[in-house]
């Protein structure tokens, strides 16, 4: 037997494409909390800059407004940007994998099949908690670099999703349900 019948070419044109998932949008209060969060680091840092010209040091810093003036504009663009992402984010548990898109100018679609996932934690920070919202830590076998971080889902959602995976994954380690 040639090894063209035991691995059969594939017609790359005819697989599914993973674009025509709809994916579900990220909770709606993701956006509040990631604007609160991004917001109140650009405030610090606008105020820092504010105040850093008056004190007394031996540097020479530019005049005044120019170190507020371009923090405060990096800022506005930070949160425009934050804006966009959120809106953008968005999610999908299928069969046999579990789909995740973020980014506004970088874009990322991360397709993690269940079979590569170890571990599901589920985090929330104390600003998370405040907007009712959870992240999914999916763990895999390939490392750091092929873990997955589902973010800005609510937290109901999260619990049912993440112990749907953690069934699906004991259900896949005990061989019942192999791909």
């Amino acid at each position: 037997m040639n090894d063209t019948a035991r691995n059969p070419e594939i017609d790359v044109d005819g697989l599914p494409d993973y674009r025509a998932v709809p994916l579900q949008p990220v909770a709606p209060g993701y956006l509040s909390c990631a604007l609160l969060g991004t917001g109140t680091f650009w405030l610090v840092a606008s105020l820092i800059a504010l105040i850093a010209p008056r004190l007394p040091l031996d540097v020479d810093l530019p005049p005044e407004p120019v170190p507020f003036l371009i923090v405060s504009g990096l800022g506005v663009l930070s949160l425009v940007r934050t804006w966009l992402d959120a809106r953008l984010r968005g999610w999908a548990v299928r069969e046999h994998d579990l789909i995740y898109r973020s980014g506004v100018l970088w874009r990322r679609t991360t397709i993690l099949p269940f079979a590569r996932i170890q571990h599901v934690e589920s985090v929330s920070g104390p600003l998370e908690r405040r907007f009712g919202l959870m992240r999914l830590k999916c763990f895999t076998a390939g490392g750091s670099g092929g873990d997955l971080v589902v973010r800005g889902l609510d937290a109901e959602r999260a619990r049912r999703v993440r112990a749907h995976l953690l069934g699906r994954i004991g259900d896949d380690a005990d061989g019942t349900d192999a791909l």
